[in-house]
């Protein structure tokens, strides 16, 4: 895995991006991948977008629109790994993998669920009418694609911190049915940028597509201003002092200025600035700010081809490091080929005298490794990383070829070492009676059979 800091951030793609999506989701996202220490995944989420939208028309358009977005903001696709979800099949297979371990209790407590229970009990419906097993199940595929990558942070709005939690409680859950002593999954923290983690829509309530109460990013400064001029506001009057607190206008404001320029627009509320110079002052600071990435949006839209060549090339470098992990998981959960296990021991005519084996894998950095486990599953050995699958497999095979075994106590754990340097560890165990136990079934299982 890599040291530096993983984030991951994606957008549904079920309309046109809008100043809510800029300021809580891509912008902080854009400037975090400028940072050296940050390795970022940024995705369109249209398997996400299935769930609330069956206009295909429409999420097609939608796709286009925000890939351009994302580019026209900045994203500089060298440094980042930029995706379509639907483009990377490792997904909905983890998907299932992670449905597989999550509670039932815990999906039910979803936000996006209980709303929809709550709504149709207040009007006398079935609770579960028109509700699908999509947006049930939404907080599995985004623990999916959180997990897939194995992000660190994952900036959200507020609204979506339950599900980065519910994430942890899934991956925790997978971690200990079947790691084995492996943490398979990095437990995710949301990331929040306090200041515009949700934007008031023209009506004060959140800037939703659903509530069609949004501020187009994008669109041309003549219907930015014509939205802008739309934002309600209380009715006093020019002269009258206004309330910066209590408006949405102000709100919006602060989320795109300097603090210098928030201070002196507080002000001139304060002292009675109308509001129709107030929504024209918000006008210019978001043409100034938004002008440039307008243009480069536009140039983008004309070029679909350019915009699909972008999107392929990250989604081949997603599947380098989804592919080889979910070979590992599924691994882990049984789904293995039959025949390449190696049987550490072999058998007596009548029946197998043990089974513990050998189970390679790759590890995202593309060194290999192997794991022993007994007879029971559990974890005896983890070897150290090795720079080709050949030299793993010679490992396996002095291991297995019955010369005295170097084992070496440490602790609750021990080592082994093949002429004279180390080639695999054990787990932590709880006591040193089970150490070495553990000891005597690694020597068990790698002594030959006689026949």
């Amino acid at each position: 895995m890599t040291n530096r800091t993983r984030i991951l951030t994606g957008i549904t793609t079920t309309g046109t991006p809008h100043l809510g999506n800029y300021a809580g989701a891509i912008r902080p996202a854009i400037l975090a991948s400028r940072d050296s220490h940050a390795d970022s995944f940024y995705f369109l989420a249209d398997y996400h977008a299935l769930i609330k939208c069956d206009d295909p028309l429409r999420i097609q358009r939608s796709r286009l629109e925000i890939a351009a977005t994302w580019l026209a903001g900045g994203l500089d696709v060298d440094r980042v790994t930029f995706y379509r979800q639907s483009d990377i099949p490792e997904i909905p297979e983890l998907t299932w993998l992670l449905t597989c371990v999550a509670a039932k209790g815990l999906l039910n407590r979803a936000h996006a669920y209980k709303a929809s229970v709550d709504k149709n009990v207040e009007t006398g419906e079935d609770p579960d009418a028109g509700i699908t097993m999509g947006l049930y199940s939404y907080p599995v595929l985004m623990a999916a694609d959180i997990l897939m990558f194995n992000a660190h942070k994952v900036p959200v709005g507020r609204d979506q911190i339950q599900h980065v939690e519910m994430a942890r409680d899934i991956g925790q859950r997978f971690n200990h049915l079947f790691g084995q002593g492996k943490e398979f999954f990095t437990m995710p923290e949301a990331l929040i940028e306090e200041s515009v983690a949700t934007l008031p829509g023209l009506d004060g309530r959140k800037m939703s597509k659903s509530y069609d109460n949004t501020i187009p990013l994008f669109s041309s400064a003549k219907e930015m201003k014509d939205a802008i001029s739309r934002i309600v506001t209380d009715s006093k009057a020019p002269g009258e002092a206004k309330d910066p607190d209590n408006s949405h206008l102000f709100t919006l404001f602060q989320a795109f200025s300097t603090p210098a320029q928030a201070d002196e627009f507080r002000s001139e509320l304060l002292s009675g600035l109308g509001w129709g110079e107030a929504k024209n002052r918000l006008f210019q600071l978001l043409d100034n700010e938004l002008g440039e990435s307008r243009e480069r949006y536009h140039q983008l839209i004309e070029r679909p081809a350019d915009l699909e060549d972008i999107l392929q090339h990250g989604a081949k470098k997603a599947r380098a490091v989804a592919t080889p992990f979910l070979n590992e998981l599924r691994e882990a959960v049984g789904l293995r080929s039959f025949v390449n296990q190696v049987q550490v021991v072999a058998t007596t005519k009548k029946k197998a005298v043990k089974a513990a084996r050998f189970v390679s894998f790759r590890e995202d950095d593309g060194s290999f490794r192997f794991r022993l486990l007994a007879a029971d599953g559990e974890q005896l050995l983890l070897s150290r990383n090795f720079a080709d699958g050949k030299t793993a497999g010679q490992v396996t095979k002095q291991l297995q070829s019955g010369q005295a075994l170097d084992v070496r106590s440490e602790d609750l754990s021990f080592s082994v070492w093949l002429e004279g340097e180390r080639v695999g560890d054990s787990p932590a165990f709880a006591d040193a009676a089970a150490r070495d136990a553990a000891v005597e079934a690694l020597r068990i299982a790698l002594t030959p059979v006689q026949e």
